[in-house]
């Protein structure tokens, strides 16, 4: 080995461990104003250790950003795990989201500044586009900053209590007091809020009146019952039983004294009464006199100022890929029609006479489809969703190299953010462990949860899906810590109904309604790309988007309207889950035909998974990458 060049490499080597040891500040600094030392641009081309060397570099690099930018984020820290900055909610003004964008801008100048691309592995190339992308996408979306509804179905004034109650864990007094502090903070978060929802407004930017009448009664729903209404002493409100469940547990073992209890108590009254409450009926207030300047009907996103621009900026959001509306409602439409003819065959097989839509006014109201509405049939319901989960697990590693440690639950959603009809959601956990993942179910009208779905549902937020997906990418580790975190929905709900389309080949669906239930969810996001677009850009009504989802599946109608609602109020969201699919889909055919014989399947989904949540343009990059470098040791 030539003696300069073995020098080189130790000098770089040392270097890097040096770095790992320094100051943010000092990693902050450009890498050239480092050393003075020259080295042979050649020499680190031409060896692949230069390649490690800097990608090492670079992701020390990332680290320290990604603490920097965690520090915008208390309750991001918090639902990791990280009890710093335990007091403290987020910031939410418009001040803060330019700070935000600022820092952002300055990290990747400085990324750009100071690595050479050209010397990364492609692994640290992967890392190094998506840290870009992210800017890339908060830049396109700057025009659109106040697009956003605010205060509609699951807004701030019910996600925060939820995180107070779900995410903030208390273990000891300091716990409690940060608590305290947080609760405290909802006054000026709740402003920050009302005061962009307000300019948004004055712009013409306004949800439609569906949307103010969801978050009145959410707001009801989370104010009802001791200490806001002091008339009511039957049963507390959610975030005072939360708040007195706490402080009895610290009691139980010993944290504090029951003296210091009744101060805790008596302060979390004080700040719901005298604080938070006031915030709550100025919100409701607003919400009651801007209803008034909303639109009646029901109105797309091309309603709204720049609408159109907008929407085609959600949808390259959402989407991560640069399709049309005009695209993606072709796509919609030649699957629905593919879907139809995999549901003929299944209505045939089960001895079915009569149409299509027969059989789906069939399947979408025969009790035997069904739990009662009752504690049973609840609990039935969540068993049934567990038998399941359980016989999938025991199929994974036939199908993943990777598997993931941290636990499932199943469970009901708490009641003051229960919507009838709403969709099912998968929460995650901590990345060590002590918060398990929970698949939650909205169960207070029974007759929006199909038995026939049951299957299905539980392997998309469950295993081999959200459950499986999110909690291996948190546990992954030689990547950057921002890769484990990092959300694409595309990416994630792709993945999700991906996972409904793989448990088939895994053996799953067995009883033929189950299978028309996952042929249902599949054609269910088929049709959202139909609505979406003609709600988005074709200015369909409400009600024509519903019937044409009433004509098409076998989904009930209060789903089906819940549905729909919720797309006009999310533009482009609901279009990430069958162009993710597909996209998993396609790669994965991809690499099948190139590889022949040497495709394997636990590697494929150990590459898809161990890449974390990426913008789908770059998955197909780390593919293509992996399927040629299988192909050149074939050679």
């Amino acid at each position: 080995m030539n003696p300069v060049r073995s020098t080189m490499r130790l000098f770089l080597f040392l270097l890097v461990l040096m770095l790992a040891a320094c100051s943010k500040q000092e990693l902050n600094k450009p890498f050239v104003a480092k050393t003075t030392i020259v080295i042979d641009t050649e020499i680190q081309r031409d060896t692949a250790d230069s390649a490690g060397l800097e990608s090492a570099r670079l992701n020390i690099w990332f680290d320290e950003q990604y603490a920097e930018q965690l520090d915008f984020s208390p309750q991001t820290k918090t639902r990791l795990g990280d009890k710093s900055d335990y007091d403290s909610l987020n910031d939410y003004s418009m001040a803060g989201f330019d700070e935000r964008l600022q820092w952002r801008r300055q990290s990747v100048a400085k990324m750009e500044q100071s690595f050479d691309y050209s010397l990364l592995n492609h692994e640290a190339k992967l890392s190094f586009d998506m840290w870009r992308y992210s800017l890339d996408r908060s830049d396109a979306g700057i025009p659109f900053r106040e697009h956003g509804y605010i205060f509609g179905r699951g807004g701030p004034h019910v996600s925060l209590p939820n995180f107070l109650i779900n995410y903030h864990r208390v273990d000891d007094a300091s716990d409690i007091e940060a608590y305290l502090s947080r609760l405290g903070a909802l006054d000026r978060v709740f402003g920050e809020l009302l005061d962009r929802a307000r300019s948004a407004s004055a712009k013409g930017i306004r949800q439609p009146t569906f949307a103010y009448d969801f978050a009145m009664a959410e707001i009801d729903r989370v104010t009802s019952g001791v200490p806001f209404n002091t008339n009511d002493g039957s049963r507390s409100s959610p975030i005072w039983a939360d708040v007195q469940g706490k402080v009895e547990a610290l009691v139980e073992n010993d944290s504090i004294s029951s003296g210091q209890a009744k101060r805790y108590i008596a302060k979390a009254r004080e700040i719901l009464e005298g604080e938070v409450m006031p915030s709550y009926r100025e919100i409701f207030a607003w919400l009651q006199q801007d209803k008034a300047l909303a639109s009646e009907i029901s109105q797309g996103v091309w309603a709204l100022p720049n609408g159109e621009n907008y929407y085609s900026y959600r949808l390259a959001q959402m989407t991560t890929l640069e399709l049309s509306a005009d695209e993606i409602y072709e796509i919609g439409l030649a699957e629905v029609d593919r879907l139809h003819l995999a549901m003929e065959q299944i209505k045939t097989r089960v001895g079915f006479n009569g149409s299509l839509q027969d059989f789906f006014v069939f399947m979408r109201e025969d009790e035997r489809f069904y739990f009662p509405n009752n504690d049973k049939g609840r609990q039935d319901y969540l068993d049934l969703n567990n038998q399941y989960l359980d016989a999938i697990t025991l199929k994974l590693p036939d199908y993943f190299g990777r598997l993931p440690k941290a636990q499932l639950e199943v469970r009901r959603v708490e009641h003051f953010r229960e919507q009838a009809g709403a969709a099912q959601h998968y929460a995650s956990g901590t990345p060590d462990g002590s918060r398990p993942g929970v698949f939650y179910s909205h169960m207070s009208d029974m007759s929006t949860l199909p038995i026939f779905q049951i299957e299905d549902v539980a392997y998309h937020e469950g295993s081999p899906g959200h459950h499986m997906q999110i909690s291996i990418q948190q546990e992954l580790t030689g990547v950057p810590r921002f890769r484990t975190q990092y959300r694409t929905t595309a990416y994630t709900e792709g993945w999700g109904l991906y996972a409904e389309w793989l448990a088939k080949e895994m053996g799953a669906f067995e009883d033929p309604y189950s299978d028309f239930g996952r042929l249902s969810g599949e054609l269910w996001r088929a049709i959202r790309l139909v609505v979406d677009t003609g709600i988005h850009a074709q200015q369909w009504s409400e009600e024509r988007a519903v019937q044409y989802f009433i004509d098409n599946s076998a989904q009930a109608e209060g789903a089906i309207r819940s549905e729909i609602q919720r797309y006009i109020t999310r533009p482009g969201q609901a279009t990430a889950y069958k162009i993710g699919m597909m996209k998993f889909q396609q790669l994965r055919h991809k690499a099948e035909s190139a590889l022949g014989n040497d495709f394997d399947i636990r590697t494929f989904h150990d590459l898809a998974l161990g890449a974390g949540a990426v913008p789908m343009s770059l998955l197909e990059s780390r593919v293509d990458h992996w399927v040629e470098e299988v192909q050149s040791g074939l050679n």
